[in-house]
């Protein structure tokens, strides 16, 4: 199976959210952890996507488009130029912060990715860009 991304915990949640040395974690945490992943996969389409970011996926349930509101032509032309975007403030450490560029999105125009893949990589840019008041492109990100 081909891995098309990987984000990482933001580092700036760390700081956020530190235990105090000595405790342990309850289950509590340990099960927001885990329902803050979102991995999608399927044997027809050979990529994955793998988000892990505190909040994500109660936003998606919650708040954003539900799938099928946006065509997945749509989705893979905002995906294209939020990636490219994105990448470029990955490469460029000394002006954006680090922590929240982390790696590159390796997402390729022309490959069939899916609809949920196109659909979850979008909703995790609009959610990126709300939750941390950035702006990738000239589109100003709404919901």
């Amino acid at each position: 199976m081909k891995y098309i991304l990987v984000l990482l915990v933001i580092v700036a949640m760390a700081f956020s959210c530190k235990t105090p040395q000595g405790q342990v974690a309850s289950s509590n945490e340990s099960q927001t952890a885990s329902n803050d992943t979102v991995r999608i996969s399927s044997d027809k389409v050979e990529y994955e996507i793998i988000i892990i970011e505190p909040g994500f996926n109660t936003w998606l349930v919650t708040t954003a488009r539900p799938e099928g509101y946006y065509s997945q032509s749509f989705l893979e032309n905002r995906n294209i130029q939020y990636v490219t975007a994105w990448n470029q403030r990955v490469m460029q450490a000394n002006i954006y912060d680090p922590n929240l560029y982390e790696m590159q999105i390796n997402y390729q125009q022309g490959i069939d990715y899916g609809y949920d893949v196109n659909y979850k990589l979008y909703n995790y840019f609009i959610y990126f860009q709300l939750k941390y008041k950035e702006q990738l492109t000239g589109y100003v990100p709404r919901i």
